[in-house]
C-alpha cells in the first residue's frame, strides 16, 4: 500500500494517467572505453504497485484532468509573461515595444438571447423582455431557432483558424501602408509578434483573444523603429480586421447555390496594455492579460455544449447528452455537412464535437516568446536532476521499451488518489523553467 500511495502521488493529481507496459535499464559505461558496467537500475512495469508505469496524460482540458489542465494552464501563463515581460530567452526591453490586447468577435448568424449591463451594473432586458441571470441556460441560443443560420455558424467555426492566418497577413500590409514602406522591406524595418487563445461564445461561435506586440527587424531583440506606435498598430489592426474596403475575408465553399465569405464580426475590441477600462475598470497589466488569456487555453466547446469534450463515433450518441438544444442542432449541422464531398477537407464530422473548429486553442509567432516544448522540456531536466546521484561521474545508458496498455485508474486507484495531495516534488516544481 505505501509503495501504491507513492505511485499515485507521483501523479501529481492526474486522474486519467496512461498505462504502459514495459522495462527501463540504466546501464554504467565507462567514458573512456565505452565499455558497459554494472547495471545501475532495472525497472519492469509488473514489478509496480499498480502493475503498469503510470504517466501524466497532460490533457489539456479541464473538464478531463483538472490536475493537467492546470499545469497546462500555468505554462500558457509564463508563455505570455515572457513576451509581455521578458525573460526565458526574450529580452526584458519587450516592455517598451508597442503592445495590444484585442478581441476578434464572430458575424452574427442571428439574435441571440444576452445580459445587457447598464450603468453600475444593473441589468437591462434582453430582447425577449427577461433580465437573464448571469448562469441562464438561455444565454447564447437564438431568439428564433427556425431562423437561425446555423450552417453558416458551423461554418464559420471551420474556416476561423484560416480567417487568422490571412488576418496576419493583412495586418502586416497595413503595417507596412502606414509607414510608407511596402510589404517586403517591412521585415527589414519591423516584425509582428503574437499570441492568441480561442475562445467559444455561450452561441457557440469561436472568436480569439490576441497579444499583439510591434518588434525592431529581429523581433524582440531589437527596437522597434520611432513611427512604430501603439496608435499605428491599433489603426492597421482595425483596418485588416473589420474595414470593409481593406479587411481579411475568407471566401467559403457554395452549398446549394449559396455562397459563404468570412470576415471577422464588427465588435472588435483593441486596447494598449497597462491602459484602462480592463476588467471592471482595473488597468490593463501583463500580467492581467496574461491570466485573462491562460484561463481560456484549458477550456474547449464545452463552455457552449456544457458537457461534450470528447470526439462522436455516432450522432446518435448526442440523444444521451446533457446538451443544450442549440447545441445539439450545431453538432447535427456539422455531421450532416461533413458528409458532403466537397467539404471534405473540413472533417466536420471529426470536429463536430468542437462544433467545426480544428484549429490549435492556443498559437503564437515563432519570436513572440520561448514555447510550450521548451518549458515542458525544462520541467523534466528539473525532474532529472532531482532524481540524478550528485556524486555519479559515470556515463549512464539508458535503454527502455514501453507500449500503451491503457488510460485511466482503477476504480481503487481513484479512491487511493482522492485521499491524497501531490507528492511534496511534484506539486512544488517550477512550470516556469
Amino acid at each position: 500500500m505505501p509503495a501504491l500511495l507513492r505511485q499515485l502521488s507521483g501523479l501529481g493529481g492526474c486522474t486519467h494517467p496512461i498505462r504502459l507496459d514495459g522495462h527501463r535499464t540504466e546501464h554504467e559505461v565507462n567514458q573512456k572505453t565505452g565499455e558497459i558496467g554494472r547495471t545501475l537500475h532495472h525497472l519492469n512495469s509488473t514489478d509496480l504497485p499498480a502493475g503498469h508505469l503510470l504517466v501524466r496524460c497532460n490533457n489539456r482540458r479541464t473538464t478531463r484532468c483538472p490536475a493537467c489542465a492546470e499545469t497546462y494552464r500555468r505554462d500558457t501563463f509564463h508563455l505570455i509573461t515572457a513576451g509581455l515581460r521578458g525573460g526565458k530567452g526574450t529580452p526584458e526591453t519587450v516592455t517598451t515595444h508597442p503592445r495590444v490586447f484585442a478581441t476578434f468577435t464572430a458575424p452574427s448568424f442571428g439574435p441571440v438571447h444576452n445580459r445587457l449591463t447598464g450603468p453600475a451594473g444593473t441589468v437591462r432586458r434582453c430582447r425577449c423582455g427577461v433580465r437573464h441571470d448571469q448562469e441562464d441556460d438561455a444565454l447564447g441560443t437564438p431568439l428564433n431557432p427556425t431562423t437561425y443560420d446555423y450552417e453558416a455558424a458551423v461554418l464559420w467555426n471551420a474556416h476561423a483558424g484560416i480567417l487568422w492566418r490571412r488576418f496576419s497577413i493583412y495586418l502586416r500590409r497595413e503595417v507596412a501602408k502606414r509607414a510608407g514602406l511596402s510589404q517586403r522591406s517591412l521585415r527589414d524595418h519591423a516584425r509582428l509578434s503574437f499570441a492568441k487563445v480561442a475562445e467559444y461564445q455561450k452561441r457557440g461561435a469561436v472568436h480569439f483573444h490576441a497579444v499583439i506586440r510591434l518588434d525592431g527587424p529581429r523581433g524582440g531583440e531589437t527596437p522597434p523603429p520611432a513611427w512604430a506606435t501603439v496608435e499605428l498598430l491599433t489603426d492597421a489592426i482595425r483596418a485588416a480586421a473589420t474595414d470593409p474596403t481593406t479587411k481579411a475575408q475568407i471566401t467559403g465553399p457554395v452549398i446549394d447555390g449559396r455562397a459563404h465569405t468570412f470576415a471577422f464580426g464588427d465588435q472588435l475590441d483593441v486596447r494598449p496594455i497597462r491602459g484602462a477600462d480592463f476588467n471592471g475598470g482595473q488597468e490593463l497589466t501583463d500580467r492581467a492579460v496574461a491570466a485573462y488569456i491562460a484561463k481560456y487555453a484549458t477550456k474547449g466547446a464545452e463552455t457552449a455544449t456544457g458537457a461534450l469534450d470528447r470526439p462522436l463515433r455516432l450522432i446518435a450518441e448526442i440523444a444521451q447528452l446533457d446538451i443544450t438544444d442549440h447545441a445539439r442542432r450545431l453538432i447535427r449541422t456539422a455531421w450532416a455537412l461533413g458528409a458532403r464531398k466537397d467539404l471534405e477537407h473540413l472533417r466536420l464530422r471529426a470536429w463536430a464535437h468542437m462544433l467545426g473548429f480544428r484549429g490549435h486553442f492556443s498559437t503564437k509567432s515563432r519570436r513572440y516568446s520561448t514555447t510550450l516544448g521548451a518549458l515542458r522540456n525544462a520541467r523534466a531536466a528539473w525532474r532529472r536532476a532531482q532524481a540524478a546521484e550528485s556524486e555519479q561521474a559515470e556515463t549512464t545508458l539508458v535503454l527502455a521499451h514501453w507500449v500503451y496498455a491503457g488510460t485511466g485508474l482503477t476504480p481503487a486507484e481513484e479512491w487511493l488518489t482522492a485521499t491524497i495531495t501531490p507528492a511534496p516534488g511534484t506539486e512544488g516544481e517550477p512550470t516556469h523553467g
